[in-house]
């Protein structure tokens, strides 16, 4: 073993042993990351890529009751590319992609900017009030989509809501010219296609502004409060304020919130298909909806509604990529 020399006081040197070198961990240092992210993303196969690739592999083959019973499953038909073509070539994907498409894009808008607009005045409140109005938003973020459905669902009644007793306490002339009506009663939200849609977008965007709000208002405490004293002192307003340090700062907050946003609101289904009755009214068909009422219709098309699917997973892909890319792009620029 090697050894070195110390000098005592006196002035005599002697000879001490050498520290040992740390036993290794067995692992290259490269493979400790992957070793600690493996059982999550074990995880995340079992859950998600599975169901997905199961998903894609029936959307190639034709199932139906024949297939799924429990005694003496029929195999699946592969029948290739024809249940895309029939999603391509159907009148309803059309439809249900506008109605997807349309009420992402408002849907999204109003969340990020209501969300926007009450974290900024959640950041102007004092600490407890902040506090209070938060656990009163998160209450309804934190409300399962059922609830909301039901609850929006009686407010907008024809016979009970809420919603139309009070349209109805409006001074007839007011009401006329605002709404082109003075009577609301008994007025049917669920039975068009559009005020249908109006009434998804406000459960939506109720329930979704929320999260918006809390997160702007987390980004909000991490800019340095000395930013904003020098712009009061430059004489900057609010709006410039927010325009040159409060959205640059927060962009990659936004824009995680806008590809989380187009996600949700492309695949919502559960509160369409309560505030519209089930799979009755077809012209008001999402493709989330239309995916469903293919597969477990009757007789059931399972192939078909796994390939109306895989397409609104496609569209998803292809927008939040460019989106993403859009966003590193500009990155790059500046």
């Amino acid at each position: 073993m090697a050894r070195t020399s110390t000098i005592t006081r006196g002035g005599a040197g002697t000879s001490a042993p050498a520290p040992r070198a740390p036993r290794g961990s067995g692992l290259p240092h490269w493979v400790v990351p992957y070793a600690l992210l493996a059982p999550g993303l074990l995880v995340i196969a079992a859950l998600l890529l599975y169901p997905l690739g199961r998903m894609v592999v029936m959307s190639f083959h034709q199932v139906g009751l024949r297939q799924i019973r429990a005694e003496n499953p029929a195999p699946a038909e592969f029948v290739g590319l024809e249940n895309y073509q029939r999603v391509l070539e159907s009148p309803l994907f059309w439809s249900s992609l506008r109605n997807t498409v349309v009420f992402a894009l408002i849907t999204v808008a109003l969340t990020l900017v209501l969300g926007t607009l009450v974290g900024l005045l959640l950041h102007r409140l004092g600490p407890k009030m902040s506090t209070f109005v938060v656990v009163g938003i998160m209450a309804a973020w934190a409300t399962p989509p059922t609830t909301q459905a039901v609850v929006w669902k009686w407010m907008f009644d024809p016979d009970s809501g809420v919603v139309n007793w009070a349209l109805n306490l409006l001074p007839d002339g007011l009401s006329g010219l605002l709404f082109g009506r003075a009577d609301w009663t008994g007025y049917p939200w669920f039975n068009d296609t559009v005020t249908l849609y109006f009434v998804l977008i406000v459960t939506v965007v109720w329930a979704s502004f929320p999260f918006i709000a809390v997160s702007v208002l987390a980004g909000l405490k991490s800019i340095p409060g000395e930013l904003y004293e020098a712009a009061v002192v430059d004489g900057a307003g609010g709006v410039t304020t927010f325009r040159k340090i409060t959205f640059p700062m927060l962009k990659p907050i936004f824009a995680v919130l806008t590809v989380l946003s187009i996600i949700w609101d492309f695949k919502v289904f559960t509160q369409l298909y309560l505030l519209a009755g089930g799979t009755v009214n077809r012209e008001a068909f999402n493709l989330s909806l239309w995916s469903y009422a293919e597969a477990f219709s009757n007789p059931p098309k399972m192939g078909l509604g796994a390939a109306i699917a895989v397409v609104l997973t496609a569209i998803l892909l292809v927008v939040t990529c460019v989106y993403v890319r859009q966003i590193v792009t500009t990155e790059d620029v500046r």
